[in-house]
């Protein structure tokens, strides 16, 4: 057989074995095992143990676990609640201001905990009702959120962009900067969106049996923002401690989830084994999980190139003659395909070992492209039928039919394809904060 036949012969054995209910990382071990036993020779087969270990003792993985600790700790305190109820207080009175709240929490919660799924839980749980409660039409209200949470793999702290910087070799807090400016745009449109949509059903409604907007007074505001201060400081913490080299990622991530847990247990009394156990198993399931997925994705990618798949896809590619912009275009609909079945970080490191080679003799910038590949990655996460957010929200509020929620998110979804074409067209928009902050660079 010739490389591209194993290749796709590979393509097929590893859709069956990631369907089959295995673990993402031992399912590519296996994977590995069985196609270097079938085409490759016993010298291969010796390098697996020792890759895989190997991959596990890297020092920029500590990043993984000390990340998803300060996720974990946030999401399981009143945090979300108080930063809603911080943002609910001052947009109260701004036509769709409820839904702009929400959007807004999502954005600062999601740069707090990093994950996706727990910002669109944690704001939804609290959001949701409250919207529809004041005839926020469901849609918008449930498709709000889901789009929301998905910013949680783009600003930074992001476990996504740090899994994509290890793979590629790219600078962690390159790629945390290029995250910030795109993170703010995607959140100022969908507030757009959702101020607009809003004006429009309010004259629709024509005023008929609205629920009267609560009024708060200045000091009500303030005394609402106080709560949520001491965790926008870990962000800021993390930005100024990265990006004046004071600390190394890992040392960063490490001072994030010590001031987390400490104001967790010193704001709402969680210092009881009953509240603390859930941050900690949590934290402990979800990092064993990515470090197996990223051992397993490195005896993927070795095979790989072993038995020169890689680089005969590469080659194939490039013997298509494709302009840059078609490969651009060839890459986003791979990826956007590839979202609707697996996470984000699977994606990442599953494919990556074959789109690498293909970027760097394109010569396109890899931080560049780790922004699109996020939003990219992001939509998987709330198309239709099978986006992970979209059961997400479900689960936290069954009143809603899934129909409406899967309705509700289509307008996001184009938000977002759109801005990744605003991105092709100025990429300067993902490229210009890292390169002013910390030089020109690959």
């Amino acid at each position: 057989m010739s490389e591209l036949q194993i290749g796709f012969a590979l393509f097929i054995a590893t859709f069956l074995i990631l369907f089959s209910g295995i673990p993402i990382g031992f399912g590519l071990v296996l994977i590995s095992i069985v196609f270097l036993l079938i085409f490759g020779d016993a010298g291969a087969l010796s390098s697996v143990s020792s890759i895989f270990i190997g991959e596990l003792s890297s020092f920029a993985l500590l990043t993984i676990p000390l990340f998803v600790l300060l996720g974990c700790t946030i999401g399981a305190s009143r945090a979300g609640k108080d930063l809603y109820e911080a943002l609910h207080r001052w947009l109260v009175r701004v036509p769709g201001g409820l839904v702009i709240a929400n959007i807004m929490g999502c954005g600062l919660f999601a740069a707090m905990c990093g994950s996706s799924p727990a910002t669109a839980a944690a704001i939804g749980k609290i959001g949701i009702p409250e919207m529809i409660e004041r005839q926020v039409p469901v849609r918008l209200a449930t498709g709000s959120i889901a789009a929301g949470g998905t910013l949680g793999i783009l600003i930074p702290p992001s476990l996504t962009l740090i899994v994509y910087g290890i793979v590629t070799h790219t600078s962690i807090a390159r790629l945390f900067l290029a995250g910030v400016v795109p993170g703010i745009f995607l959140v100022v449109l969908f507030a757009l969106y959702a101020w607009l949509s809003s004006v429009r059903f309010d004259r629709i409604r024509h005023g008929g049996g609205a629920v009267p907007a609560a009024s708060y007074t200045m000091g009500q505001k303030l005394r609402g923002s106080v709560r949520s201060l001491p965790f926008l400081a870990i962000i800021v913490a993390v930005t100024v401690f990265m990006y004046t080299g004071f600390a190394t990622p890992s040392e960063v991530a490490a001072v994030a989830a010590f001031m987390a847990l400490a104001l967790v247990v010193f704001l709402y009394r969680t210092y009881r084994m009953r509240d603390v156990w859930p941050m900690m198993r949590d934290t402990v399931r979800e990092s064993c999980m990515i470090l197996m997925i990223v051992a397993g994705a490195a005896v993927y990618a070795y095979m790989m190139s072993y038995l020169y798949i890689t680089q005969s896809l590469a080659e194939w590619v490039f013997g298509w003659g494709l302009h840059e912009w078609q490969l651009i275009l060839l890459l986003n609909v791979f990826l956007l395909v590839a979202g609707f079945f697996l996470p984000p970080v699977s994606v990442i490191l599953m494919s990556m070992p074959v789109i690498l080679p293909v970027l760097q003799q394109s010569h396109i910038d890899l931080v560049w492209f780790s922004i699109v590949m996020t939003i990219n990655l992001e939509i998987g996460l709330i198309h239709p039928p099978l986006g992970l957010n979209l059961f997400v929200i479900q689960g936290v509020a069954p009143q809603v039919a899934l129909r409406d929620i899967m309705l509700g998110v289509l307008p996001f979804v184009a938000i977002m394809l759109s801005f990744i074409m605003v991105l092709a067209l100025f990429p300067e928009l993902a490229t210009w904060l890292p390169d002013r902050l910390m030089g020109a660079g690959a």
